[in-house]
């Protein structure tokens, strides 16, 4: 067996992707049932409230995609409100879900080993990762903030089922074909 093979990494940032489509539609299904006030409040969450957890996950991930992909997505702040309208909100995490899983789909094993430079926003300092590197951050920051909401909906006694990546539709290999 040789040891300069890498393993397949591009097969679990699909699943990631895929994982991250499904709990947000599971998560804003659920949140659309809560009273725009109620999700509004200041729970003292990170980003005070659900609605203010859900609109930094989307503004985090349109920073993200444009680190990855070289088109900046400008911001002012890491708690910048982009849509203060539900359903407005809503549309535009169900679009960049879309884009999320659509260039993860296009990426070769080869891409992943690419350095990517950028400016933090709260730093103002220039890092550079592996894109690997910052993919695994990319999808492990969502899962960090989706696990506060389901905290604040735990709370509010509102259910919003499995969570657990396994669980989700597609995943388990069911017959020994499709190996």
């Amino acid at each position: 067996m040789s040891h300069n093979l890498k393993p397949a990494r591009k097969s679990q940032f699909v699943i990631q992707s895929q994982y991250n489509q499904w709990m947000n539609q599971k998560l804003y299904t659920v949140c659309k049932d809560v009273p725009d006030e109620t999700r509004k409040k200041d729970m003292g969450a990170f980003f005070h409230s659900i609605h203010g957890t859900l609109n930094h996950l989307l503004l985090g991930d349109r920073i993200w995609m444009g680190r990855f992909t070289g088109r900046a997505f400008p911001v002012e702040s890491l708690d910048q409100e982009l849509y203060s309208d539900f359903k407005a909100l809503w549309e535009a995490r169900n679009e960049t879900d879309t884009v999320i899983h659509s260039w993860i789909d296009a990426l070769t094993e080869n891409d992943l080993d690419r350095i990517i430079a950028f400016q933090a926003v709260v730093t103002q300092q220039t890092h550079r990762f592996r894109l690997a590197d910052a993919l695994t951050h990319f999808f492990h920051h969502q899962t960090h903030h989706r696990g506060q909401i389901t905290t604040l909906l735990s709370q509010l006694d509102y259910d919003f089922g499995v969570t657990d990546m396994m669980w989700m539709p597609g995943i388990e290999i069911v017959n020994m074909t499709e190996q």
